[in-house]
């Protein structure tokens, strides 16, 4: 369990970081003067980055555990966050976006650490949970950084106070790095270079990373959780400005309003995690497959009808039950993952008896055996 909680806040800390930018973009527009396109262009290089990192961080935990390459990626990133305090151009605005979106890879060493940790009937819970509070970083972050902003605008410029702002999330990311590093720790037993002795493949980048690019099935999921997930990340990108210049909220209400897409995640992706495992145990991976795909093609009508809703608190509504049902669904999606590849599943259900064997040489755990 503190393996849990390390990972779910680390995560929160990257989301965090990531969107602390969009519910600040009217202040920061006016210094930079950005037009649509750089504010498009910057909002696409933080997805591109966030796609791009996940690819590599795959195989980054295969080959050395999900702790040591989660602390490295947000220590790595935080002081990309705070080179926005230093950006005076589009370019370097939008370079430092796509910095900054790096460090949602964390979210694949959150889940392969869930993975690892919990037991295969729990397992879509534990990662829906993890992802879910982490999740709501995103939404909290559109809630506090206008307001930490309007506390330094009191005793600083405008232009320096959005700026200053923005040391908030880079300490609060490399901090939770190090808290991962402390007291960490890769499977129940330990680290993560014990199970390499009884899995040698993982000692090959190669191995792992074309054995994951030949799985079909990774590929469909992929797709799948990019009309789910990847919508997330867009809307959380583009949500507050949206409110901010069709319904003409300031920047607080648009934050606010904003924040309440991502805090959904707090029960909206558990509770698509606690609805795969229990699908599964009654109808097994159909049920996990069936459930999955209903609540997408929900959130998806709502995705369309909130472009159609003409009406403030209209959008608003629309705006929560689509929240509801798209982050519903990356919970259900992890829900399948686990039970991909023959590996996972030998990782997903081995996982104590690996531990064990792995942990022999243990003083403690021979006495624990023999007893």
């Amino acid at each position: 369990m503190l393996a849990f909680h390390l990972a779910w806040l680390s995560l929160f800390s990257c989301f965090f970081s990531t969107f602390s930018v969009p519910p600040l973009l009217p202040a920061i527009r006016r210094d930079l003067h950005l037009s649509d396109a750089d504010v498009g262009a910057a909002g696409a290089a933080a997805f591109a980055g966030s796609v791009l990192s996940r690819l590599a961080m795959g195989p980054a935990c295969d080959l050395f555990g999900p702790r040591a390459a989660s602390a490295a990626v947000s220590l790595a990133t935080a002081p990309a966050v705070l080179s926005l305090a230093f950006v005076s151009s589009p370019a370097a605005f939008v370079a430092a976006r796509f910095l900054i979106g790096l460090s949602l890879a964390n979210f694949v060493a959150c889940q392969f650490w869930m993975t690892s940790m919990f037991a295969g009937n729990v397992v879509g819970v534990a990662n829906a949970v993890a992802a879910g509070w982490a999740n709501v970083g995103s939404g909290l972050t559109q809630l506090l950084m206008p307001l930490i902003y309007s506390l330094l605008a009191t005793r600083l410029p405008s232009s320096t106070a959005w700026r200053a702002a923005f040391a908030v999330p880079a300490v609060f990311q490399a901090g939770t790095a190090i808290l991962v590093l402390a007291f960490g720790q890769d499977l129940p037993c330990g680290k993560y270079q014990r199970i390499r002795k009884h899995d040698p493949s993982v000692n090959s980048l190669a191995t792992v990373l074309f054995g994951g690019l030949r799985n079909y099935r990774g590929w469909i999921l992929g797709l799948t959780y990019a009309f789910c997930f990847g919508v997330e990340l867009t809307t959380d990108n583009i949500i507050a400005e949206y409110f901010y210049k069709r319904f003409g909220v300031d920047m607080a209400a648009a934050g606010t309003i904003a924040a309440s897409f991502g805090l959904a995640n707090v029960v909206s992706r558990p509770a698509g995690g606690i609805a795969s495992d229990a699908m599964g145990r009654r109808f097994g991976m159909r049920g996990r497959l069936w459930s999955l795909w209903a609540v997408m093609t929900v959130a998806g009508v709502l995705c369309f009808w909130l472009g159609r809703i003409n009406t403030l608190w209209g959008s608003i509504m629309v705006m929560c039950c689509f929240s509801f049902f798209v982050q519903a669904a990356s919970g259900l999606t992890f829900g399948v993952v686990p039970f991909v590849s023959t590996r996972v599943l030998v990782l997903n259900f081995g996982v104590t008896w690996l531990n064990l064997e792995g942990c022999l040489k243990d003083e403690d755990m021979e006495i624990g055996l023999l007893e």
